[in-house]
């Protein structure tokens, strides 16, 4: 491995922005440690990067446990000998109207969205402190800037992530980079958990623009590819025909 070659765990890896991100830094020459709950994916996906030439491992990881996040960090670590980098990328978004009253809904994306958010920084920030340096990418949308009908709490906890990133950022005094990445209509497996019919079929007609996943990949490695004293802090991928 080259000196510029970093040990990149990526969270949500069996699909969408964590697959396609998998896939770019293998590429680019960095060792990906991948986690999500589906490990036949994960399997499929490291043999893929190794049979490329790349270098990949996985865990089984559900990032509504806390004790399973530091689990997954502690596996890479062990492996690999250190984690560089840790992209928070696993996120749910099953749209509805706040008077369907969808309160599992709204749980389980809290606890996804942004206690999975939390728990990845929990267990990665202690890691890399102690090396000195890391780098922590979180993933959020543009549903973290702007709110629309059937989105009001997808767009809550995306708002709550990019003010996550920003007090990291300020506390982490240079040692520690944070970058948020906020993708618009992105190709992914979200859309298909929306259970709501009305938030259903307006997700359809936004999605007709949709970026492809390698396109928020290549935003993130940007950012990782940046030198230590360069800390690109936010990043809003958009298709071009995209209003939102």
């Amino acid at each position: 491995m080259s000196d510029e070659s970093k040990v990149v765990a990526i969270t949500g890896a069996s699909s969408g922005i964590g697959e396609a991100t998998a896939r770019r830094l293998a590429a680019d020459g960095h060792r990906v440690f991948l986690g999500a709950r589906r490990t036949g994916r994960l399997e499929a996906l490291s043999t893929e990067i190794g049979a490329a030439g790349g270098t990949a491992a996985f865990r089984r990881l559900d990032v509504t446990d806390a004790g399973d996040v530091r689990g997954f960090v502690a596996a890479a670590d062990e492996r690999y000998g250190r984690v560089d980098v840790l992209v928070n990328n696993a996120g749910v978004m099953p749209l509805s109207p706040l008077a369907a009253l969808e309160v599992e809904e709204w749980d389980r994306m809290i606890d996804v969205n942004v206690r999975g958010v939390l728990y990845g920084i929990a267990a990665a920030l202690p890691v890399m402190r102690a090396r000195g340096a890391g780098h922590i990418v979180n993933i959020a949308s543009v549903g973290a800037y702007e709110v629309s009908p059937t989105a009001a709490v997808y767009c809550a906890t995306k708002f709550a992530v990019r003010a996550i990133s920003e007090g990291l950022r300020q506390e982490s005094d240079g040692r520690i980079r944070v970058t948020l990445v906020s993708p618009g209509v992105t190709e992914s497996e979200l859309a298909d958990h929306i259970g709501d019919p009305v938030a259903r079929e307006a997700m359809r007609a936004y999605r007709a623009v949709a970026l492809p996943a390698a396109a928020v990949a290549d935003a993130i490695a940007y950012a990782v590819s940046r030198p230590p004293e360069v800390d690109v802090n936010e990043i809003v991928v958009r298709p071009a025909a995209s209003a939102q």
